[in-house]
């Protein structure tokens, strides 16, 4: 694949977790609507990360993007509450439907209630949509059929897209600009930055815009001279607006943790405080970031970092802008 070598990494995982967290009830109403029918929203919903990574250890295989157990309640008074599994996938996999099935069934053997396996396909193969598990040997049948949402089924509708003032249709206009502009970088920063207006004109509360514009900038990657352009246009847009949303996150991480760390050294009124805390505001930093990107942080690696000198942790927090793995930000290069 021919890409300038300044074309950052599309990095899906990351957005789209934060996006079904952060908004789940406008997830399931845009993607799996008959579903999303039949839940009663009005009761809690619970995420049970920790239970299905115990489920994905005990069967892993398969590459998946995001991997997601929740339990709801429906409304029919039937059973008090269920689980849903939802599946992310971001690549086309022969075995994709297999693994759908060992987890419905691990999940069930686990809880001993019948769970619902749902799975959003956001690959590039519009004829792959698989939506079935089954087999048939000696009389014996078996099957799983699960509902599925493909993304380039939206592929002609970027305008009704644009229209939907669902959060997920946004993320899926982003997905499918994404795409479509990974060799073109300008046209990337072009569409990005109308995405970005529709932000404000949407008329959302301020946490809702900045959520979603982090989902959007981890999304639609640019290289730094078009990311800083667009930043300028942010900046010029919220003063015409007289608000300060989204230029205030745009290193929110660093300016707090330096923020922090300068105030401890400052403090101390030395040299070496003041080098202790700027240490400090870049460890927290890099491990808001760590966190955002891939979860809650190893005891080891905070520690680790905690340790380490300044110019580490400075090394270390470029890498974690684009790196595909946590692994990736503190292997040693082979030079």
């Amino acid at each position: 694949m021919d890409i300038e070598t300044d074309t950052p990494a599309d990095d899906y995982d990351s957005p789209w977790k934060e996006a079904v967290e952060r908004y789940f009830p406008e997830f399931m109403e845009f993607y799996f609507a008959a579903a999303h029918a039949q839940i009663d929203w009005s009761k809690e919903y619970v995420f049970l990360d920790q239970e299905l990574r115990t489920v994905i250890q005990e069967a892993e295989h398969g590459k998946r993007i995001l991997d997601k157990l929740v339990r709801v309640t429906l409304l029919d008074g039937g059973e008090s509450w269920i689980y849903i599994h939802i599946e992310i996938q971001g690549q086309h996999e022969k075995e994709f439907p297999q693994r759908m099935y060992v987890y419905n069934y691990r999940i069930f053997d686990r809880y001993r209630t019948p769970v619902a396996s749902m799975a959003v396909l956001v690959d590039d193969a519009p004829h792959w949509k698989p939506d079935v598990y089954a087999f048939e040997l000696l009389g014996c049948e078996l099957s799983l059929k699960f509902p599925i949402a493909k993304l380039t089924d939206y592929l002609g509708q970027e305008e009704a897209l644009h229209d939907d003032t669902n959060p997920f249709a946004l993320v899926t206009l982003a997905s499918l600009l994404t795409r479509a502009t990974r060799k073109d970088m300008q046209s990337r920063y072009a569409e990005k930055w109308k995405l970005v207006q529709l932000l404000y004109r949407r008329g959302w509360d301020k946490q809702r815009i900045i959520d979603l514009f982090l989902v959007l900038d981890w999304m639609m990657q640019l290289p730094p001279h078009l990311k800083h352009a667009l930043h300028r246009n942010i900046e010029q847009i919220e003063r015409i607006g007289k608000m300060r949303y989204i230029s205030s996150v745009e290193q929110i991480g660093i300016e707090k943790g330096l923020q922090q760390g300068l105030l401890q050294g400052l403090q101390q009124g030395v040299q070496q405080g003041v080098q202790q805390g700027l240490q400090q505001g870049e460890a927290l930093a890099l491990r808001r970031l760590l966190a955002k990107r891939f979860g809650a942080l190893p005891d080891e690696l905070a520690a680790r970092i905690a340790a380490a000198s300044l110019d580490q942790v400075e090394t270390w927090f470029d890498r974690a802008i684009e790196a595909p793995s946590l692994h990736a930000v503190f292997e040693n290069p082979q030079h």
